[in-house]
């Protein structure tokens, strides 16, 4: 008896522990299902919370833009136009005071986009200067000159040897022809026969040509580089200024060596610049204001960030964006009779009046009246977290 009681409880403890794993199993499965879930859970929230940081410190990031553009505009007023941050508009939240929300900071910084070489104007003979400066040998830099100019000139005729003519895009793998205007973006390169050669290395990546390309050549259409941004490495490409002429300037405009004790300066004439730099500075081909300002604000808060972008121009006398494929383009210009110079994203120039029901015949949902409020200042450029935003659609019709 007293084996057949100890084999049935053997057998009942077999079928305890049978359960006990059993449930230790489940346990475990059921654990990892719930952890696997809410690992992918967070993964799936992650885009829908920084959309809601985004949303949160976008308005932060538009406030400080119109903040800066106000403080820009008083300068513009006083000094009949904008010249260098050494005027005093480089901290433009500090000179207004400007405080952000509670546990936020707001980062300001500017670039003087218009101190760079306009594109669309761009001479052959600066343009190859600037390449042999950058120890690009003589032909390669004519026919390099010669492949990007028959890209944005429509009636451009190469006479460098090898520089590529619309005979060969049509024959191409991908046949295309040549825009006739200027770029619209600096990945263009990577399409022009020649250029893409010389810019990008097997692999696609951009090369040191490239770098240095992008970093003195703007997008924007405007009458002439801005002295007072700095950048005259193409008066030394040409011969303009020697060694010792550019070293003056840029001492003078930052500051340093015999100008340390006046602090940073800028140039309102040619005398001014004369009596710095000497030589005949009327020869140099450079203005003396602003025309196209590249705007970054940065809001923070803890770990979450926003990135505003912009360029602007001054509405008279600023800088003008590339206009569309179909306007060709000569010396940088619109041919005439092949359309207008284009319309830029210019956020805030026009208001809107609530619809009036002066007439039974008038549509509820007609486009009201559009109020111009002179805003001081072209939006050539939008970027949102390095991302562009469109222009808003403008339409005639109707909203239904």
């Amino acid at each position: 008896m007293n084996a057949h009681f100890q084999r049935q409880e053997k057998r009942g403890n077999a079928r305890r522990g049978s359960v006990l794993l059993i449930v230790l199993l489940t346990l475990v499965f059921a654990t990892s299902a719930l952890l696997l879930f809410i690992e992918k859970a967070s993964t799936d929230l992650l885009v829908p919370i920084r959309e809601a940081d985004a949303s949160r410190l976008r308005l932060e990031a538009y406030s400080a833009l119109e903040t800066t553009l106000a403080v820009l505009e008083d300068f513009r007023e006083v000094a009949e136009g904008l010249h260098s941050p050494a005027e005093g508009w480089g901290s433009p939240l500090e000179f207004a005071g400007y405080e952000p929300g509670e546990g936020r900071t707001v980062e300001v910084t500017m670039e003087d986009e218009s101190a760079k070489l306009p594109l669309p104007a761009v001479k052959p003979e600066v343009l190859v200067a600037l390449l042999k400066h950058w120890q690009v040998p003589q032909m390669e830099a004519e026919r390099l000159a010669d492949s990007l100019l028959g890209w944005i000139k429509k009636d451009h005729t190469p006479t460098a040897i090898g520089a590529p003519t619309t005979q060969d895009y049509e024959t191409a793998a991908l046949p295309f022809l040549p825009p006739g205007r200027s770029l619209r973006s600096f990945a263009e390169l990577a399409a022009i026969e020649g250029v893409r050669q010389a810019f990008f290395d097997e692999a696609g990546n951009p090369t040191e040509l490239y770098q240095r390309f992008t970093e003195t050549f703007s997008l924007y259409r405007y009458d002439s580089p801005n002295i007072n941004g700095g950048r005259l490495e193409p008066l030394l490409a040409q011969e303009v200024f020697d060694e010792q002429q550019l070293q003056r300037v840029n001492e003078y405009l930052s500051g340093a060596g015999t100008y340390q004790t006046q602090g940073p300066g800028f140039f309102k004439s040619t005398r001014s610049i004369a009596a710095v730099a000497g030589g005949q500075p009327s020869k140099l081909d450079y203005g003396m204001t602003v025309q196209a300002l590249r705007i970054t604000v940065t809001v923070r808060e803890g770990l979450s960030s926003f990135r505003l972008s912009t360029v602007v121009a001054p509405v008279e006398g600023g800088a003008k964006v590339v206009p569309p494929s179909n306007v060709a383009t000569t010396n940088g210009e619109p041919t005439e009779g092949t359309g207008s110079t284009p319309s830029t994203t210019t956020p805030s120039t026009q208001t809107t009046k609530p619809a009036t029901a002066a007439a039974s015949n008038t549509p509820a949902t007609a486009v009201p009246e559009a109020v111009d409020l002179k805003y001081p200042f072209t939006f050539l450029e939008i970027r949102e977290n390095d991302k562009t935003v469109p222009p808003p659609a403008q339409s005639d019709e109707p909203i239904a």
